[in-house]
């Protein structure tokens, strides 16, 4: 699939409500297959999926071809969708594939007509009947043959209308799901940033001026700029040490039977913070968990911090980017809940 545009808040929005509609549009049989085709590429082009965006359109409008057959994009696109079948040739046993490019509409018109042809090829009731006792009197050919192949061809047509239908169901449940489980993260992140923001404004006002730094920064398609975030992640932290718990004198610890010199001068703002901790909880297993992510998230700033400072950005990528300011936000809300 081609690498795809981040959809916005508002497409997101509009997405899950579209698919909650096509999603019942299907399980009620609502509308035709081919009227939810139409909504199933809304969907898709709100989303920038543009691979199964041009998929649905297929589907409507059917797999063009020539001659010499469908070009590779084409056929790429049908593999995506399930139209690929393999044929044994009964005479020489080779098997080949092959798409159908038949569009959704055409398969519904060959399975609702199916009942109005195999009327037309009934049999007519005819009597036949001879004035000589001797003659033998035969039946007219019927239309058994042309029945046969109706029922087969309606057969294959339902199959493959079932087999339409179940991929855009799951496409739709599938983008459903992942929509409405961003949906509740981003309802949790927006509880967590809310207290964060209220109550760092309150204790470091200078912090919080650097939150609104770091998200110009993260809106940013430049890698420079998702590395500057990070960078305001740990002066953020930097902030937060140095208002709760400000530089002093280095101590020593028992830690395993050893002693151990814990540095808590302006530059070690990971142990001050962790030290605060120790000093202002209650509960043991909090200091560990959240010391822990301080000190796995202090590791991983400093580190982007340093390569910076050798002239290097590209090691911070968008998504790790978003990943560390997220991390921020949850040890910084933890560290100021015991306040």
């Amino acid at each position: 699939m081609n690498e795809q545009i981040p959809p916005s808040r508002q497409a997101l929005r509009e997405a899950l409500a579209l698919s909650e509609d096509i999603l019942r549009n299907i399980e009620l049989c609502e509308m035709p297959l081919a009227n939810i085709l139409l909504k199933a590429s809304r969907l898709a082009r709100l989303l920038n999926d543009f691979d199964n965006q041009k998929i649905m359109e297929l589907e409507a409008s059917g797999y063009p071809s020539t001659p010499d057959g469908v070009s590779q994009d084409i056929y790429r696109l049908a593999v995506i969708a399930g139209r690929e079948s393999q044929q044994k040739n009964e005479k020489t046993g080779e098997i080949k594939t092959y798409i159908y490019t038949t569009s959704v509409e055409e398969l519904e018109q060959e399975v609702k007509s199916a009942d109005s042809a195999l009327a037309a090829a009934r049999d007519p009731d005819v009597s036949v009947s001879s004035a000589n006792p001797n003659q033998m009197v035969w039946n007219p050919v019927g239309n058994k043959f042309e029945r046969d192949t109706i029922r087969t061809n309606a057969a294959r047509a339902q199959r493959r209308l079932s087999s339409r239908r179940s991929f855009i169901y799951s496409y739709t449940l599938k983008r459903h799901h992942e929509l409405k489980f961003s949906g509740i993260a981003d309802d949790i992140f927006s509880r967590i940033r809310e207290s964060v923001d209220g109550a760092i404004g309150e204790r470091v006002p200078v912090a919080a001026q650097k939150l609104v730094a770091v998200y110009e920064n993260l809106k940013s398609e430049n890698p420079e700029d998702w590395a500057n975030a990070v960078h305001s992640c740990r002066r953020i932290l930097q902030d937060l040490a140095d208002s709760l718990y400000p530089p002093r004198e280095d101590i020593e610890k028992d830690i395993g039977g050893k002693k151990r010199t814990i540095k808590l001068g302006p530059d070690n703002y990971i142990n001050r913070l962790i030290a605060f901790l120790e000093e202002n909880s209650n509960s043991e297993r909090f200091e560990e968990i959240v010391g822990s992510h301080l000190g796995f998230v202090g590791d991983r700033l400093d580190s982007v911090f340093k390569a910076a400072q050798k002239g290097s950005h590209a090691g911070v990528s968008k998504d790790e980017a978003d990943r560390y300011v997220v991390y921020t936000y949850l040890v910084v809300g933890d560290i100021l809940s015991l306040l």
